[in-house]
């Protein structure tokens, strides 16, 4: 993808895991024409494959159609946690987990 349209690769974006748009802070604008504009999503796919579900979509130039950056989110249950993972180098890295149940046993504080 391009690291000339990007302030920074693969930023850490914590638990902030996108099915779906783009992280503008992070777009420098487009090297290929120098426009600074929105960013436009295409070929935009989603997979179930095995319990698990795969987008991915391109981040392209609304000006040239010059492609900024691949985007991938997935999610799946594993045990009784909803896992979350994003990678796109204009978006960031992220990952999150999320407790199926009422009440999250990692967040329970001790009773002694």
């Amino acid at each position: 993808m391009c690291t000339g349209c990007v302030q920074k690769e693969y930023p850490d974006r914590g638990n902030t895991c996108l099915d779906n748009g783009s992280y503008l802070m992070n777009f420098l604008g487009c090297a290929n024409c120098q426009q600074r504009d929105f960013v436009l999503i295409s070929n935009k796919t989603m997979v179930d494959e095995d319990e698990e579900e795969i987008v991915t979509y391109l981040h392209k130039c609304k000006n040239c159609d010059h492609v900024i950056a691949r985007h991938e989110y997935t999610f799946t249950v594993v045990d009784d946690y909803q896992e979350y993972t994003m990678l796109c180098m204009l978006c960031g890295k992220a990952e999150d987990s999320i407790s199926v149940m009422p009440d999250d046993p990692r967040q329970s504080a001790p009773l002694f």
